[in-house]
């Protein structure tokens, strides 16, 4: 009796932990995880640096605040395998690095890269014009859609990244490796053709931030008349987006490595400027920042050729005609007879923000869309109805392009792609597993968030040569302004980097044979062939020179690689594949039927001619890779 006291006394010694040691692995196995049904137990150690510290020396080994500013100073916005390039680059022949384990975790590697992505140049440039357009009810119903979209084609990637060991090599390795060649070869086309024109687009937007907001004297073409406005811009953005276009391609060309140092600005710039945007937003609740809007009857005025708004100006203790009395009626005598409208109504101002207390939202409830070169009016203003000049249209505001329901989808849905930058991490993620499901909705639930929570002006960004959004944020316009700027032609150079290698994967594998010169490159494998393709095709979006046009394409390339993942993912649980096997616990084959069918409907609301031809793209693609085995 006594030895066998003695023994179980020993086994007791030796299997007994201390508190720290219990809590480090309780609680961290994968099976716990609410997002998997996952049967085998997972290894504690891997998260040993998440464990609470309960006695003051484990403070000195688990510095958490230090490790956290690490990480973030660390932080790199490089699909997988750049920083392999980068390596090569920056070490000899002779000198072979030690390969690391995979060691991002949810926040690093896939929360704040869906995050920087999904934040872009739609938000700060289109927003409050849609707003203005549809109204706060159909743009709510436009974000929700989309949103809508990019949550169950992330449930179905879940689903994916759930089914087995994740490889490394991006999201087309992944989808390619669980649902097959054919379906992969299509999504991987269709995801890079959305990308190099999202680089394109990207390029866009900071010429218009550059041109219209930060420095308008850099124009190379000017108008030579009233109505060359629109003409001018165009072929200065096609001038300007060249330059871009080739300095960013030389720069991703040189070296991934320049690329990488500026992962942590391009961040930075866009965490600063949505934290300035609602720190402006609550502010103007009490205080409405000045943003005057210079109204004739209901019409509102292109402030951009005078500066006083009246009629008539006191001078010298004497009445005369103001610039904008000289401009509607040619001359400063105020007995003339000059445009109807302009003499019969009235000139006011009125508050272009005036503040989310003042009713502004119900007063915008319904849409005002518009066709193209008609005047911006306002419902409910005091006006009287008379036949204007036509040669003063250009003293109006106009609205650049027919508007609608339709056309607000397409230009808004790339603001809510980017829902695979965490998956394009796949092989340096910890545990790819558990941390794409969760930064991948996290992202989509916090920027959907704040889209929504955005709709709070009423005009557009063409009156008064301002930013709406930059206007409401605080401390300065510039703030927004600059930030924009810079994380704009972040995501531009972002595309442009992950594009090339995206091509160079697809050719590797050698499912579509004619692309098979793409996957060679510089000896430390850089992708330079698929870099000269990936910047003439994004060149031909910059020749199309408008934000407007090109945001409708690249959402059709999207929207078919969502398509085609939601429908492989319903398709092979319908079929029982039997190396399909999901453990994330909220998917369903119906959620994946639904995706589908949004993604096929928002094709067809933005342009069906468009979804008609992207189709028609990605099926061909789908049979030559069947064709050939």
């Amino acid at each position: 009796m006594k030895r066998k006291g003695f023994l179980g006394i020993l086994i007791f010694l030796h299997s007994w932990k201390p508190a720290s040691a219990f809590f480090a692995g309780h609680g961290n196995h994968k099976e716990n995880s609410p997002f998997l049904n996952n049967l085998e137990a997972g290894k504690g150690g891997d998260y040993y640096d998440k464990n609470l510290a309960l006695f003051e020396e484990e403070l000195d080994i688990r510095p958490k605040v230090s490790s956290l500013l690490g990480k973030l100073v660390n932080y790199t916005n490089l699909t997988q395998g750049v920083k392999e390039h980068e390596e090569a680059e920056s070490t000899d022949g002779s000198k072979k690095k030690v390969s690391k384990s995979p060691s991002m975790g949810t926040l690093m590697g896939v929360y704040l890269p869906c995050m920087q992505n999904i934040f872009g140049v739609i938000l700060f440039l289109r927003l409050t014009w849609m707003v203005g357009m549809a109204g706060v009810l159909q743009s709510f119903l436009i974000v929700l859609l989309c949103c809508c979209c990019t949550m169950l084609t992330t449930i179905s990637m879940s689903a994916i990244a759930t089914n087995g060991v994740v490889p490394a090599g991006g999201s087309y390795f992944m989808i390619s490796r669980s649902l097959g060649p054919e379906f992969g070869g299509a999504v991987g086309l269709c995801f890079y053709l959305g990308t190099t024109f999202a680089g394109a687009m990207y390029i866009l937007g900071a010429i218009e931030i550059l041109l219209t907001y930060i420095v308008p004297q850099a124009a190379i073409f000017h108008p030579s008349g009233a109505h060359d406005a629109s003409s001018a811009m165009l072929n200065n953005m096609r001038v300007y987006g060249t330059v871009f276009l080739l300095l960013m391609a030389v720069v991703v060309f040189v070296g991934v490595k320049y690329v990488n140092k500026f992962a942590s600005l391009f961040l930075a710039c866009v965490v600063i400027s949505i934290l300035s945007i609602y720190a402006g937003a609550i502010k103007s609740i009490f205080d409405p920042p000045e943003f005057p809007i210079c109204m004739l009857g209901n019409r509102t005025l292109s402030r951009d050729q005078f500066d006083v708004c009246a009629k008539t100006i006191v001078k010298d203790n004497i009445t005369v005609a103001s610039k904008l009395w000289k401009l509607f009626c040619l001359n400063t005598n105020l007995t003339t007879n000059c445009d109807e409208y302009f003499l019969l109504n009235n000139v006011s101002e009125i508050a272009g923000i005036p503040g989310a207390a003042s009713g502004i939202l119900k007063d915008n409830l319904w849409s005002n869309y518009l066709e193209k070169g008609e005047i911006l009016e306002k419902a409910h203003h005091p006006s009287v109805d008379a036949a204007g000049q036509k040669n003063n249209l250009h003293l109006y505001v106009l609205s650049d392009i027919a508007t609608s329901f339709m056309v607000l989808v397409g230009i808004f849905f790339p603001s809510v792609t980017g829902i695979m930058a965490g998956s394009n991490r796949s092989g340096d993620l910890k545990d790819a597993q558990k941390s794409i499901p969760i930064g991948t909705i996290l992202a989509i639930v916090t920027t959907s968030l704040v889209c929504i929570l955005l709709k709070l002006a009423e005009y557009g960004d063409a009156v008064n040569k301002n930013l709406v959004v930059g206007t409401l944020s605080w401390p300065s316009p510039w703030v927004i302004v600059i930030g924009s700027f810079f994380s704009t032609c972040g995501a531009g150079l972002q595309s442009l980097t992950g594009a090339p290698r995206l091509l160079q994967a697809i050719a590797k594998d050698n499912i579509i044979p004619f692309l098979w010169v793409f996957g060679h490159g510089k000896a430390n494998g850089e992708p330079t062939w698929a870099l000269l393709l990936t910047a003439l095709i994004a060149e031909l979006g910059i020749l199309i020179a408008s934000l407007d046009m090109v945001a409708p394409i690249l959402s059709m390339f999207f929207l078919m690689c969502y398509l085609f993942v939601n429908l492989a993912c319903a398709v092979q649980t319908l079929l029982r594949t039997p190396n399909w096997r999901p453990r994330f616990k909220y998917y369903h084959w119906a959620l994946s039927f639904l995706g589908m069918s949004i993604c096929l409907a928002l094709m067809f609301i933005s342009s069906w001619y468009y979804a008609l031809v992207a189709m028609l793209i990605a099926g061909m693609i789908y049979k030559y890779i069947e064709y050939q085995g």
